[in-house]
């Protein structure tokens, strides 16, 4: 016993399955993808075969549940930490398949030779060499069927392998199936303790101090509770999850019957044809969009200890508080999940210019604009006309600003309250006076566009607003930058990264500059080749007046003239060379930055 809220206590591996089995010890995301490599998973069986300590399994006592004939369970233990750990075990030793990363079921099966002389070799995964090799066992799963038989197998090992000591051959097996009984170390958390000091425990006893996920937290609460119906609800946002990744995997999901009963099920069918990968959300963007819109607060600690009963001000736990705060979340998670609701968002999103998940650069930022929208929805004072437009300006300053990128749920919970007191419309307008202040569009924005990197939110922001202002690549008439996202395109420099390197800039951040990105038709970028800028623009320039088609297909001036300003060139870039490249940046910049500003002042 450690204090009175937790107890430290000693599984056996086959002790541990079987609370499995039987649902006492509740894996939460059972479905969710099995993200150990094969590898990581013959090296625990080798630890436990060797007696080397495997670290501990974390589970959290859930308040009592009523039972089917109205009584009171003791509380099912849901597994907090160590869910990867079970998972591979059950997979080696009990045969189970598990989801990959892919969403496919797959077996991992793990390969023992029991006439290794060394112990790092005893183990492997399996492949086709052990299934020809007598001397393996292919897969160490059969030694732990309750139908196996050691006398006999071992005079079937022993005619395979004559030279075999059948008594060693016994010792080993005895040894192999002795990691049924291994113990692991199990930490019962007691239900009444705060989900912050849940954390507390998980981040010291963790050996990589990784903070744990306020989301698995959640589900791990809903995957225990039968009475408000937050197991099937659980499965409801893992399912959708899943078919958003992998719209194949309703062949999987249908062959839950008990499911497909539900409610639910029909509500996320139409997953399964759409192959939009704009916003795949996984289980934790759904619960906080789930739970913001609903409860009006950033913080999904507050959810766990909502869905527990905790009233607020009295630290009191009420089973008012369960039932309503699901009933709370159930309404969220149908309304996330709503056909409408969820291609309504996306098309907001794309219709910003976002039409690409490489132009993305934060979940969170997606998350709150979708939690955005749909409470926008319950708000009179904002017609339906208008929400769309309200949503992309909030996405897009989100986005601009990064927003949402440190410490997020503070920023969401604070943003979320002043909506709340102050509107939507006048929680905009200071937003906007602070944030995107004149400041901001002249100094600030092109400082943020003095990078290397192509995932900058500056840089991404302005292909959106390229995309969105139906601009046309460069030096091409009727091929737009939306054109070269989606089917084709290169990102070119400006100035050759070759030309400028044989003219000694060759630092990678230097000719990497975002501010000499663009994209670019592939012909033309294999017809500029290594040119200087003075050079390739001159043939763009002549052929306005000779008419002979040499690069791109702009033969008219005043085309060239409204295609270097909607690509930010620079006027004087018909006469610039490696010498002037410090100048092209600098003002490159000051006009993307005014690009975007008219972009996102006329949404």
């Amino acid at each position: 016993m450690i204090g009175e809220k937790f107890t430290l206590l000693q599984y056996s591996v086959s002790g541990i399955l079987g609370l499995i089995e039987t649902e006492q010890f509740v894996i939460p995301e059972i479905q969710r993808p099995f993200v150990w490599k094969r590898s990581q998973v013959r090296d625990l069986i080798d630890s436990l075969y060797n007696g080397y300590p495997t670290g501990y399994i974390i589970t959290w006592k859930n308040p009592d549940v009523k039972t089917k004939d109205g009584g009171k369970s003791n509380g099912k233990h849901v597994l907090i930490d160590g869910q990867q750990r079970i998972t591979a075990l059950m997979a080696a030793i009990s045969g189970k398949e598990v989801l990959d990363e892919d969403f496919n079921l797959d077996r991992i099966k793990i390969a023992f030779n029991p006439l290794a002389t060394d112990d790092s070799k005893r183990f492997a995964v399996q492949d086709a060499s052990h299934l020809k090799d007598k001397r393996w066992i292919p897969d160490i799963s059969v030694v732990f069927s309750t139908d196996f038989r050691q006398r006999a197998f071992e005079n079937e090992y022993a005619k395979a392998n004559p030279d075999v000591d059948l008594d060693e051959l016994s010792d080993i097996l005895v040894k192999l199936k002795g990691i049924a009984n291994r113990q692991i170390g199990v930490i019962e958390l007691d239900h009444s303790l705060e989900i912050d000091e849940v954390t507390e425990i998980f981040i010291r006893i963790n050996s990589k101090g990784t903070a744990l996920s306020q989301s698995d937290f959640v589900m791990s609460k809903m995957a225990a509770d039968v009475e408000h119906g937050g197991n099937t609800l659980r499965k409801t946002v893992d399912y959708f999850c899943h078919l958003a990744t992998k719209p194949e995997f309703y062949s999987h999901m249908i062959l839950d019957k008990e499911f497909q009963l539900s409610q639910y099920a029909g509500k996320i069918k139409w997953l399964a044809m759409d192959y939009d990968d704009i916003y795949d959300p996984d289980y934790g963007d759904m619960l906080r969009v789930s739970f913001m819109h609903q409860f009006r607060r950033g913080k999904l600690a507050d959810l766990v200890s909502l869905l527990s009963g905790r009233d607020f001000e009295t630290k009191e736990f009420r089973e008012d508080i369960v039932e309503s705060s699901y009933n709370k979340l159930d309404k969220g998670i149908q309304n996330f999940i709503n056909e409408y609701n969820f291609n309504q968002f996306i098309m907001a999103i794309k219709g910003a210019g976002f039409i690409s998940n490489k132009l993305l650069n934060s979940a969170m930022t997606l998350d709150f604009a979708y939690t955005l929208y749909l409470m926008l929805l319950d708000d009179p004072t904002i017609p339906n006309v208008q929400i769309k437009r309200y949503v992309q300006k909030w996405f897009v300053m989100s986005t601009l600003t990064s927003r949402y990128i440190g410490s997020p749920e503070t920023i969401m919970d604070r943003d979320m309250r002043a909506i709340a007191e102050k509107g939507f419309i006048n929680y905009l307008n200071e937003v906007e006076a602070s944030s995107l202040s004149e400041n901001f569009w002249q100094i600030t924005l092109p400082q943020n566009l003095e990078t290397s990197s192509v995932n900058s939110p500056a840089f991404n922001t302005f292909i959106a607003a390229q995309i969105n202002l139906n601009c046309n690549s460069m030096l091409m008439n009727g091929t737009k930058v939306a054109d070269l996202i989606t089917v084709s395109g290169d990102v070119h420099h400006i100035f050759p990264r070759a030309y400028l390197k044989n003219n000694g800039i060759d630092n990678k951040t230097k000719y990497n500059q975002v501010a000499n990105y663009i994209y670019l038709d592939t012909q033309v970028n294999k017809a500029i080749s290594d040119d200087a800028p003075c050079v390739y623009f001159a043939k763009v320039k002549a052929q306005c007046e000779t008419k002979n088609i040499e690069l791109g297909n702009i033969s008219d001036e005043e085309l060239l003239k409204n295609n270097l300003e909607e690509n930010c060139i620079p006027n004087n870039i018909f006469n610039m060379m490696f010498s002037d490249y410090d100048e092209f940046l600098q003002k490159r910049r000051r006009l993307m930055a005014s690009l975007i500003e008219k972009y996102y002042k006329g949404l």
